[in-house]
């Protein structure tokens, strides 16, 4: 496996990583209900991405350059959006919840370089 290969598993494990310890944090150490919310949210849309960056990096192999970008997007907005909500729940200022949707809008910026790169290719 080339390091280029290694580097993107191993940030999309990374991000798998940081899902469950969030989702974990919030069903057996969080007893705020918002900040159960919070991390569980965060937890379910990282999960999510870090698949997705596996799937990203796979269809880029296949010839799809555009999907790089898909998949910097889904790590990118994946951090962004699960952060913020992770940072809430930790007791950050409520307003880094105006942030949250940035990252949204980057998942979704990913999801739709995705299509057009498997679409292109």
């Amino acid at each position: 496996m080339d390091s280029q290969a290694r580097i993107w598993l191993a940030l999309a494990a990374l991000e798998g990583l940081i899902a469950v310890a969030a989702g974990a944090f919030g069903a057996h150490g969080a007893s705020d209900p918002a900040a159960k919310e919070w991390l569980r949210t965060g937890a379910q849309y990282q999960m999510v991405h870090a698949l997705a960056v596996f799937a990203a990096w796979s269809v880029w192999k296949t010839g799809a350059v555009a999907a790089a970008v898909s998949a910097w997007l889904f790590l990118a907005g994946a951090l962004v959006f699960g952060g913020t909500l992770y940072l809430m729940a930790l007791g950050a200022p409520r307003w880094l919840g105006a942030v949250t949707p940035v990252g949204g809008l980057m998942l979704l910026g990913g999801w739709a370089v995705l299509a057009w790169a498997v679409f292109r290719s």
